[in-house]
């Protein structure tokens, strides 16, 4: 199968899932195989010093021709499977269900399921989508963590392509119109070429309940990949009762987040800065302008919240890996900010245990790390909400697993597989309730073990990973540091076939190093020295970028362009990072 050529970390809390009444059933056995304000040009759009060509829809040949992701899911996995047969979700509308063409989409996405609290398809969000879980449950029952009646009931279970399919959609914002990136591959015909996906945006939380902080609106032109940060001023003193502040008024109590980005996503990061308002008109910030909106461009202050009115009043945006060297106060070092939300993949839901809380203050700046890549050839801006919901009980304070301590060790040459391990001691009173996982693309394999060898964790696709939830939470307590050691493992391959042989179409290569703010004038550039043949002699040793004679089988054919794994920060590097997330329990120090 394939996959998105981007980054997808899940930093999630997966919810308990109940048992549900979304009924699967066929009569067939057959089985095949909003809200942005983007600009859309009508003319090739010029990215750098050559202009990108909107892509032409290709011939289809002997296969279908789809309008979009969705109708290709219709037909290919609803209508195939005979899940819109008259006795299922046809006619009958088996489970309050009707799948038929024409009410398919109105009567799936953000929908409630009956008998369940899940919704049929949340946008983005396959974990929390009963429609996945379900057509998991029986594709993929053991990467699947779902309790309830899989489906098609009765019939064979939908293939892993069409799964794939399903989970890019609902990845994907799960829209009704136009082509998600990826899921070409994954039909038996054509889509038109793939544009940038808006998702539907988050709602705030009823009044009482819980705030919502707005990522700044963040040009991504076509054929791009960016990192940026800038900053925000927020005040949400009015709108926190006062049961969910601490004793002083000065800050609240939270016990989830929620986060959801467009579909362009690779990752954003919330970081309170530890500065004051007096620092705001620093020079390291720039511009204050509205971003956004009906004021958009117009200079502000960035602590009249209300003046961009449907806009943000941010700074500039600089180029940054992770806001090292922004803002004032030693030019961003660490230490001058710490991140409080977001995540590395465009939806995130962190629902924490009972009793378990965060605390943030009522007013402050936030520093927005966002990273975002656009694979069309449409300019396009990315937008995004993240939502805190307020904490009633109050007992243990929540702790972040985000282990970088060997980010950059993955360094396999070219056309071979490795293995890099690392340790993480948690707290004597550890109560461990998630689990999750980073690479980039090259990682193949990620598992989390006790040092007794028992797995707590396995996942292998690198851009949509597993996100291990454990309830009741697994307890550390003892006074050994090897027993409250997760040895965590992840495998890289690059540029190896599934038969062993050299890919010159999956090593890392220097001719596919990105440019721009995250090419060879990034803080951690993204380059590498090529040191074996992706042409010619493939997978023979050469020596550096205009050593391809050594790689020609016949005069000219040479190219020498394939490298070791570097480390990075983008889909073209590699990280090896652990996450997750506990609390302490003092009785069980």
């Amino acid at each position: 199968m394939k996959s998105l050529p981007v980054t997808r970390l899940a930093t999630t809390v997966i919810a308990t899932l109940a048992s549900a009444a979304l009924i699967g059933c066929g009569s067939s056995a057959e089985s095949g195989s909003t809200s942005t304000s983007s600009p859309e040009p009508d003319e090739p759009i010029e990215v750098g010093p050559e202009p990108v060509d909107p892509p032409s829809t290709p011939s289809c040949g002997a296969g279908e021709e789809y309008i979009s992701t969705f109708e290709a899911v219709q037909r290919i996995v609803f209508e195939r499977n005979g899940c819109t047969a008259d006795v299922c979700h046809g006619g009958a509308a088996a489970g309050g269900l009707d799948l038929s063409a024409d009410v398919a989409y109105q009567n799936l996405v953000d929908v409630p399921s009956s008998g369940s609290s899940l919704l049929r398809v949340r946008p983005g969000d396959k974990a929390h989508s009963l429609l996945w879980l379900k057509l998991a449950e029986k594709t993929d029952p053991e990467n699947t963590d779902y309790d309830g009646a899989p489906m098609p009931s009765g019939l064979p279970a939908i293939t892993l392509d069409e799964l794939d399919l399903v989970r890019w959609w609902i990845y994907a914002g799960a829209p009704e119109s136009g082509t998600v990136a990826g899921t070409e591959s994954l039909v038996d015909g054509c889509l038109p070429p793939a544009e940038p996906q808006p998702i539907a945006p988050l709602a705030a939380p009823t009044s009482g309940t819980g705030i919502q902080f707005q990522l700044p609106e963040f040009p991504l032109p076509a054929a791009s990949e960016l990192e940026y940060c800038y900053a925000t001023y927020y005040d949400v003193s009015d709108q926190v009762p006062e049961k969910f502040q601490d004793p002083t008024g000065t800050s609240f109590y939270f016990g989830g987040q929620e986060l959801r980005m467009d579909a362009q996503s690779h990752h954003v990061i919330l970081n309170l800065a530890s500065i004051g308002v007096d620092e705001l008109d620093d020079p390291s910030f720039g511009n204050w302008l509205c971003r956004g909106g009906e004021r958009s461009g117009d200079p502000c202050n960035p602590t009249d919240l209300a003046f961009c009115g449907a806009g943000l009043c941010a700074s500039d945006p600089q180029p940054s890996f992770a806001c090292i060297g922004y803002g004032p106060r030693g030019a961003g070092a660490f230490g001058t900010y710490q991140p409080i939300g977001g995540a590395q993949q465009p939806v995130a839901v962190d629902d924490y245990p009972d009793g378990v809380f965060a605390q943030l203050p009522m007013k402050g700046v936030l520093y927005w790390n966002p990273h975002a890549f656009n694979l069309s050839a449409k300019n396009t801006a990315l937008n995004g909400r993240m939502n805190y919901y307020f904490a009633s009980q109050r007992d243990y304070r929540v702790r972040a697993i985000f282990d970088t301590s060997a980010i950059f060790a993955a360094n396999a040459a070219p056309y071979t597989k490795q293995t890099v391990c690392n340790d993480h001691v948690l707290p004597q009173g550890a109560r461990l309730f998630q689990l999750n996982s980073h690479t980039h693309k090259f990682g193949e394999r990620f598992t989390i073990e006790l040092t007794d060898g028992t797995q707590l964790y396995e996942s292998f696709t690198y851009n949509d990973p597993v996100d291990k939830r454990f309830d009741p939470p697994l307890a550390f307590d003892s006074t050994d540091a090897n027993e409250r050691t997760l040895r965590y493992c992840a495998v890289y391959n690059n540029g190896v076939t599934s038969d062993g042989l050299p890919d010159p179409q999956t090593v890392t290569r220097l001719s596919r190093m990105p440019d721009g703010n995250l090419g060879a004038g990034a803080v951690i550039p993204a380059t590498c020295t090529p040191v074996a043949c992706a042409a010619g002699r493939i997978g023979d040793s050469c020596d550096g970028a205009d050593d391809h004679a050594t790689c020609d089988s016949s005069p000219g054919d040479g190219d020498c362009d394939a490298c070791r794994i570097t480390g990075g920060e983008t889909t073209e590097t590699e990280m090896f990072i652990l996450l997750g997330g506990y609390y302490v329990d003092p009785s069980g120090l």
